[in-house]
């Protein structure tokens, strides 16, 4: 059967495979589109079986808002190398699936991955696909979705670091001010929001450090506690983001920043993805 340039482009817009692949799988499936692509598709199982066991370290994490402002999806897609992950239609299928999130709003990452893609394809289908397309493994390895009077998104130049900054106020200038504060997200890396954030087997560990360092110090064993309790109290200082120092004015926390552009400002949550 002759196959047509037309059903090779065709088919090649539909699945993103190169060009000699969509007409081999045009040839065995007698130019079949839908049996064309399902062809494709069972190559890429064979080759998810085949990199099941490969790290994937590379990708791109998206972080965009939604719903006037009011709600913020964060999506990270990994793949092997950063080759793929600076490729433009790469960018754009990571993109699709923070769209498909903010549309269908799933609960989980296993959840995105059982929605529907497009009328034939499931999420996770189309990871498949694309994984026979790309030839390497990928895997959506962070999802989140949050809600607030208002939501800041914040991408850092390459797309390695994204995040969302929950908002108890909107208006402009509020939003403003949690654009600097995503930004401080991104840089500084919070672990908690506040102390009260923080979970116990982090402050266990924190207060333990202490002591043994007090006492490395020559300090008496009746002070490690105390002194262990304070160095607690600083890497909460340092640690939680209200509690940061705020990085375009030092003097000031982040708490403290938020409510001086507008009284009662603050942060009801965040989320920060780093493929680093």
């Amino acid at each position: 059967m002759v196959i047509t340039a037309a059903q090779v482009n065709d088919l090649r817009a539909k699945t993103g495979a190169g060009m000699m692949d969509c007409k081999k799988a045009l040839v065995e499936a007698n130019g079949d589109i839908q049996e064309a692509i399902d062809i494709l598709r069972k190559k890429g199982q064979k080759v998810a079986a085949k990199r099941g066991d490969n790290e994937a370290k590379e990708g791109l994490a998206i972080a965009k808002i939604f719903n006037d402002g009011k709600s913020g999806v964060v999506l990270a897609l990994n793949c092997e190398t950063d080759f793929v992950a600076k490729n433009e239609s790469y960018y754009k299928l990571v993109d699709s699936f923070v769209d498909l999130a903010a549309k269908t709003r799933p609960a989980s990452v296993e959840a995105l991955m059982n929605a529907k893609y497009d009328d034939t394809l499931t999420v996770a289908e189309k990871i498949t696909e694309q994984i026979g397309v790309i030839g390497e493994k990928l895997e959506i390895s962070n999802l989140n979705i949050l809600d607030a009077e208002a939501v800041v998104a914040y991408n850092h130049p390459g797309n390695q670091i994204a995040t969302l900054v929950a908002l108890s106020k909107g208006g402009d200038a509020a939003v403003d001010a949690g654009k600097q504060v995503a930004m401080q997200v991104a840089a500084m890396s919070p672990i908690a929001l506040n102390k009260e954030g923080v979970d116990a087997d982090t402050i266990r560990r924190e207060v333990e450090i202490g002591k043994e360092l007090a006492i490395q110090e020559g300090k008496p064993a009746e002070m490690a506690e105390k002194i262990a309790q304070g160095r607690l109290q600083k890497f909460f200082k340092e640690s939680t983001l209200l509690s940061q120092e705020f990085i375009r004015d030092n003097k000031k926390s982040v708490e403290q920043f938020l409510n001086d552009t507008l009284a009662g400002l603050t942060v009801t949550d965040f989320k920060r993805v780093s493929l680093k």
